[in-house]
């Protein structure tokens, strides 16, 4: 429940500490914490095969994350509905990065390949995007657009990723931002009714999800 509350609201760990004291349970903020970072890409991984699967139509975009002090980068990209379909925590915004997130989206999705890629002002993307199809990556019929209005769909879901990273007061190392993110999309994705038989909205049913791929009593 407290790994749940964390990754799901703008809560601090001390929060969650003073939480459960409320509830007559002793809980230290700092083991919440190495149960976050525990459990949260446990949850990222068993989500996956129970997601909707996304449109072909992609929004792919970049928003920055101060992790040990520096600016890095979180690669994302959703569909025209607004459904996640992956992510990536990068040092760096540049052409290394960009083909290694489209490859990484791409894998994602098996042969579900997008019909169009919309992005707004990252200069790699044509190269690497013509690059993906030479090597058969990407299909020559998919479409590379560059229209900033239309990528309007992701830079409101990055709302609430950069909502929760500022709560925590951003990160200390890289591997607890990767675990943390990973809880955070996951959380997210369930969320916004990812979840093939969960309806949007259906709190209820979201609880009893995340217990049950957790074998926990709901």
């Amino acid at each position: 429940m407290c790994v749940r509350w964390y990754l799901r609201y703008s809560l601090s760990y001390r929060d969650l500490e003073e939480m459960m004291a409320e509830r007559g349970l002793s809980v230290d903020h700092s083991t919440i914490a190495r149960w976050v970072l525990h459990y949260a890409p446990l949850l990222h991984t068993r989500i996956r095969r129970h997601l909707r699967r996304p449109n072909r139509s992609w929004r792919v975009d970049e928003t920055y994350v101060r992790v040990a002090g520096r600016w890095t980068y979180l690669y994302r990209a959703v569909d025209s509905e607004g459904n996640t379909i992956d992510f990536m925590l990068s040092p760096h915004r540049d052409r290394v990065a960009a083909k290694h997130f489209l490859q990484l989206a791409l894998w994602r999705v098996g042969h579900l390949w997008p019909r169009v890629i919309n992005v707004d002002g990252h200069p790699a993307y044509p190269s690497v995007i013509a690059e993906l199809k030479r090597n058969g990556e990407l299909p020559n019929r998919s479409q590379y657009r560059r229209s900033p209005y239309k990528n309007n769909i992701i830079e409101q879901d990055h709302r609430f990723i950069k909502k929760r990273i500022m709560a925590s007061q951003w990160f200390r190392s890289v591997d607890a931002a990767l675990h943390t993110i990973q809880g955070y999309e996951a959380m997210h994705m369930i969320r916004k009714g990812q979840i093939r038989w969960l309806k949007k909205g259906d709190i209820a049913g979201q609880i009893r999800f995340v217990n049950h791929i957790f074998g926990l009593a709901a």
